[in-house]
């Protein structure tokens, strides 16, 4: 017993070492951490428990031998307490190329997540598939990708881009819910590379150019949330579970936040102004209205004219989905569509209350808008709306026009309460461009033009836009002052905490 435990004891320490001490100080230079010390960093001290690090594929085939723990480590942990399944990519093992193995270790512990009901973090560094195992290396992504939708809508899956991340490898990442990009110069998501680029379109481009944390952040929308190194993208990883349930079946955490939920907020008639055409920025006036002032926004550098996160009120997670006139009058475009669905799908398929502050003019008019499609990405919000069977809250702020104001969250589409502050215009369209059609005779036919057609724009808001017309016809459940509206909030979500889910579903890639 004791010479086979040495023998053990031997292999794990050969595992332990990874890829070998050069290439681990190597790494250790670019800035990065090794897959193990990521996998400390994330978790609490002390917690990891390896599963199959003795796994071996058949490399030795191809003259490759003892490659340590395939180059994937997998396992379980814990993040406050809260239990996790992780696996870590070793960029050092073959560039972290995944093989018929690599695969399967990462399919199995999906498995193992999705029977224990817990999140799971992919720590992905890798370079693609593993040509020298040629179609066992496709199979086994195929393997994980089915893994990934069987498990979307069941478990929370995080992955954190730390190096390469080429080819097939970007797609479980994508399938996944959330995309944690770091800063590092060898940190790219691409499906082809720039050299293949370069030899089938003629096109030069970069790496970072191609698929750096900035394009996927700011232009493409695969990517999050962003961090400057490692570690700080570890610890983004740990706030953003602290929001979330361990499945489906659970609520998120409550938390004691030390912040009355009874607590007035009058400095939100500083940060609103009056004046329907002057901007503002809503991240603001979430500030406000949420526990400590503590937002954690979700894609903040994609369509910023949306803004989405999570919050706490009254100590209990929320998802937070706001228009931000700060950027494009807070109108509704393709990507803001896209933002705004998937998040309230992700929320409620994990039982966060949605809070929804609309301050919308309308969709982004544009020749470019209508051919990429804003029709169907409009849908995208009406349909997840629609579906959505966790609590919905709404506060309707300022401009509240058309079919935008349909698709944010209205009565209409389900919303359990909907609130309206005095200066909240709903409408078919804007005062001004109202008034022009419906007071076209009286302004023409005026001595001062100018002068009527202000005088008419006022009788259309006073007559048509103002909130308590939408409140007598019950769209609006009442207009309350914005200093009551954290108490009016936090007071809904405890009436509304036992409200019946029907039934869940997936969070496809929208």
């Amino acid at each position: 017993m004791i010479n086979a435990l040495k023998e053990v004891e031997s292999r794990r320490r050969k595992i332990l070492e990874m890829g070998g001490q050069e290439k681990i100080e190597k790494l250790r230079k670019s800035g990065k951490l090794t897959a193990r010390e990521r996998v400390e960093c994330l978790l609490d001290e002390n917690s990891f428990v390896e599963l199959q690090p003795f796994v071996e594929s058949r490399n030795k085939d191809f003259g490759l031998d003892g490659l340590p723990a395939d180059g994937v480590i997998t396992g379980y942990g814990t993040v406050d307490g809260r239990p996790v399944c992780v696996y870590a990519q070793d960029f050092t093992v073959l560039g972290g190329s995944l093989g018929e193995m690599h695969g399967l270790k990462i399919a199995r512990l999906l498995d193992f997540a999705l029977d224990a009901g817990i999140p799971v973090i992919g720590l992905c560094d890798s370079g693609g598939a593993r040509i020298h195992e040629g179609v066992d290396s496709l199979k086994s992504y195929g393997e994980i990708f089915r893994r990934n939708v069987e498990a979307s809508g069941r478990i929370p899956q995080i992955n954190v881009i730390m190096g390469p991340c080429a080819g097939g490898a970007v797609y479980s990442p994508a399938l996944g819910d959330f995309v944690i990009m770091t800063k590092n110069r060898s940190c790219h998501m691409f499906v082809t590379g720039p050299k293949v680029i370069k030899a089938v379109t003629g096109e030069d481009v970069s790496y970072s150019e191609l698929g750096g944390w900035e394009v996927h952040a700011a232009r493409s929308g695969n990517c999050h949330l962003v961090a400057d190194n490692d570690v700080k993208a570890l610890q983004l990883v740990r706030k953003l579970l602290s929001y979330l349930p361990l499945n489906s079946g659970e609520y998120p955490p409550v938390v004691n936040t030390g912040d009355d939920p009874m607590r007035k907020t009058p400095e939100i008639y500083e940060i609103v102004p009056e004046d329907q055409r002057k901007p503002y920025d809503v991240r603001m006036l979430i500030k406000a209205v949420v526990d400590n002032g503590e937002f954690f926004e979700i894609q903040p550098q994609f369509a910023p004219n949306a803004t989405v996160g999570f919050a706490r009120i009254d100590g209990k997670s929320v998802g937070i989905v706001a228009n931000n006139p700060w950027f494009y009058a807070g109108c509704l475009d393709v990507d803001a569509s896209d933002k705004i669905a998937r998040f309230i799908r992700f929320c409620d398929a994990f039982n966060i209350p949605l809070i929804t502050l609309v301050d919308v003019p309308g969709f982004l008019p544009g020749v470019e808008q209508e051919y990429r499609g804003v029709i169907r990405h409009g849908a995208k919000i009406i349909y997840a709306y629609s579906e959505a069977s966790v609590p919905l809250i709404t506060v309707v702020v300022r401009k509240a026009y058309g079919g935008a104001y349909i698709a944010m969250g209205s009565k209409h589409l389900g919303a359990d309460i909907v609130y309206a502050f005095p200066t909240a215009e709903i409408a078919v369209m804007g005062p001004e461009g109202a008034a022009e059609i419906i007071f076209r005779r009286e302004i023409e036919s005026s001595k001062n033009p100018e002068e009527m057609r202000e005088k008419m724009v006022e009788e259309y808001r006073r007559r048509f836009a103002n909130p308590t017309r939408a409140a007598a016809r019950g769209y609006v459940d009442d207009v309350i002052d914005p200093q009551y509206t954290r108490i009016r909030i936090a007071s809904a979500l405890r009436v509304l905490e036992r409200k019946q889910k029907r039934r869940k579903h997936g969070n496809i890639p929208l």
